[in-house]
């Protein structure tokens, strides 16, 4: 299939695009990278009147970390985060998702940014983002503001981003000085595609080197993503392999995955539990190793 016939734009400037987004009685769709809207605009589940291509804003294309903040702008393909050190050495969870978005050729022109505001429940970027406590800003004719992370998913591609608005940048806080440890893991029945489920991990230990807390995101497991506190069935456990049964048992107990084409709700709640012991287990070998250091 093809899209329906629309307009075109190709602002030179932010204060342009917000024009043409709040021009009245118009749909417009925000172009960045395109990977995920033009497959939606061929399949005609989404027909916008009027496309804002914003690859001119090279004023939105930065990876910076500033005031304990990842900063990512709207225009930074998904393989720029992922080669920046200075990020990855913040927050070593943006590089370890980021792999697992699709492939080389579709990293080289998506954008983190445009993921996140796609709001897909099975993308890696906005389970980051919702287990970070991170933030979005959106620029309008009124000025910018800031969307918590908690606040920004709405259901399934639906994110908080109003009509007229332009995301601009996301914010993921640096990982705490602290001993703390990412992991991240996921499944699908081909490398690249969408997972069947995942879980990003975040886990920290007490200074007498037991697990002080954990906290789970989880893919595919909701309309939006799922993010659980595992800390009330590891804290005080030594940092191993023994504490990884107890979060895995709170895993299944607390989600409620659906059945669909993918997979059955059966096989999501048991694989939640396999991949949260794996993702645990990574960041706390990596909080382990940032105590020793």
């Amino acid at each position: 299939m093809k899209p329906r016939p629309l307009g075109y734009t190709r602002p030179g400037s932010v204060t342009e695009a917000l024009a043409a987004l709040t021009a009245p009685e118009i749909e417009a769709k925000v172009l960045a990278g395109g990977q995920s809207l033009v497959p939606l605009m061929s399949m005609r589940l989404a027909a916008p009147d009027l496309l804002v291509d914003i690859n001119r804003l090279t004023e939105l294309s930065y990876v910076e970390v500033d005031d304990g903040q990842v900063r990512i702008g709207a225009l930074a393909r998904h393989a720029e985060v992922l080669a920046s050190a200075a990020a990855a050495a913040a927050q070593p969870l943006l590089r370890k998702a980021l792999r697992f978005v699709a492939h080389p050729a579709i990293r080289n022109r998506g954008t983190t940014v445009g993921s996140i505001v796609h709001a897909d429940p099975a993308g890696e970027m906005p389970a980051v983002l919702v287990l970070l406590n991170g933030t979005v800003r959106v620029a309008s004719a009124a000025g910018d503001r800031l969307i918590p992370a908690g606040e920004f998913f709405l259901g399934p591609l639906e994110s908080a981003v109003q009509s007229g608005e332009l995301a601009t940048e996301v914010r993921f806080p640096v990982l705490p000085g602290r001993a703390t440890g990412t992991g991240f893991t996921e499944l699908s029945r081909r490398r690249g595609d969408f997972a069947v489920c995942g879980v990003a991990a975040i886990a920290s230990l007490g200074t007498d080197g037991r697990i002080d807390a954990a906290k789970a995101a989880y893919l595919s497991m909701g309309p939006s993503p799922v993010v659980l506190d595992l800390t009330e069935a590891v804290a005080g456990r030594p940092a191993d392999s023994t504490a990884f049964p107890a979060a895995a048992s709170l895993a299944r107990l607390r989600l409620r995955p659906t059945s669909d084409i993918h997979a059955t709700a059966r096989y999501r709640s048991q694989l939640a539990g396999v991949l949260t012991e794996r993702a645990l287990a990574e960041a706390l070998a990596d909080a382990r190793e940032a105590m020793a250091a």
